[in-house]
């Protein structure tokens, strides 16, 4: 074959980055994929091509980094807290009141430390490429909350993470791990009394309409990190790497600020609905869900690194 023809051959055959997610296309995480879709055919063209699955259409966040892993899917955006099989450091995003906001979460995942969290799962073959937001974590129940003995005895769905069962049962409640999807059908059926998510999976999943109080807790991050395989990204070629690795950097740009202005705009949608009340914590409130969950921490620094919880801790304090 001629050098032209080899050309030819190889502009015909674009390298393919499919993208799974568990999310709708209207999510922060939805927008964000689609928005990298178009900024790499921007930026490259035909040479790569990006397919985005959304709604568990390939993988769910069980399967999809065992499929990455097999070179099935080349993408995908789990909960940080999916990663617990892989890797210790990234329990660390569960740690119940270690930021403050966003802007706490924004200036540690932006330093040294936070960056080089992205690598902890090279050696098992995988590796991250950045953080996505969702959001803070807000308390729902059938009953209000307002200090931690108002907690004593009830049942909350959680993700499968060994922190945030240690969270519940620090308040005496029960720790009940269940798939996202059965949420509303355990809230309805009282399966379950409460749960912990963000204003904007508490008002797309309509949480809202079957848990009569939401608290304002603001108490934990649910964060996503997009990630790839080391043998996938290592195999791409410098002059392709570099411009998907910025379509990616500023895509997630993009998709954190969606979900920051997603949760003020759902908070108010919850508010205006009237189907529940949502409690605001005073400070003395706050200050007694801080002094129980925090030994949380301590239970689990040496799996974590106890550096790296103080530098995440420091992240709050802008001067």
């Amino acid at each position: 074959m001629t050098v032209f023809g080899t050309l030819a051959l190889a502009a015909e055959d674009p390298i393919v980055i499919k993208f799974a997610h568990v999310v709708a296309e209207n999510t922060p995480k939805g927008k964000m994929a689609e928005k990298f879709k178009a900024l790499v055919a921007e930026k490259l063209g035909d040479q790569v091509v990006v397919e985005v699955y959304p709604n568990s259409q390939l993988f769910g966040d069980d399967k999809v980094l065992e499929a990455m892993l097999l070179g099935d899917v080349q993408m995908a955006a789990p909960a940080l807290s999916k990663f617990s099989r892989y890797t210790d450091v990234l329990a660390l995003y569960d740690l119940p009141f270690l930021f403050e906001d966003l802007d706490a979460v924004d200036r540690f995942q932006q330093s040294d430390e936070g960056q080089t969290m992205l690598l902890s799962m090279q050696d098992k073959g995988l590796i991250g490429l950045g953080y996505l937001h969702n959001g803070m974590k807000q308390l729902s129940a059938s009953t209000p909350l307002r200090v931690p003995a108002d907690a004593d005895g009830l049942k909350f769905r959680i993700m499968a993470s060994d922190v945030l069962e240690a969270q519940f049962k620090a308040v005496d409640a029960t720790p009940v791990k269940k798939p996202f999807s059965e949420v509303f059908t355990l809230l309805q059926t009282k399966a379950i009394d409460g749960q912990e998510n963000t204003w904007s999976n508490i008002y797309s999943k309509k949480f809202f309409e079957v848990q009569p109080y939401i608290t304002e807790s603001n108490h934990g991050l649910l964060d996503y990190m997009v990630v790839t395989s080391d043998e996938f990204w290592s195999g791409l070629p410098d002059d392709v790497r570099e411009p998907v690795k910025a379509a990616l950097d500023e895509a997630l740009a993009y998709g954190n600020q969606i979900a920051r202005d997603k949760a003020i705009e759902d908070k108010q949608k919850i508010a205006e609905s009237g189907r529940c009340e949502i409690i605001e914590l005073t400070p003395e409130e706050r200050a007694q869900w801080v002094e129980v969950m925090k030994p949380v921490w301590d239970e689990f620094q040496e799996d974590i690194g106890v550096e790296l919880i103080e530098a995440a801790y420091a992240a709050n304090q802008t001067d």
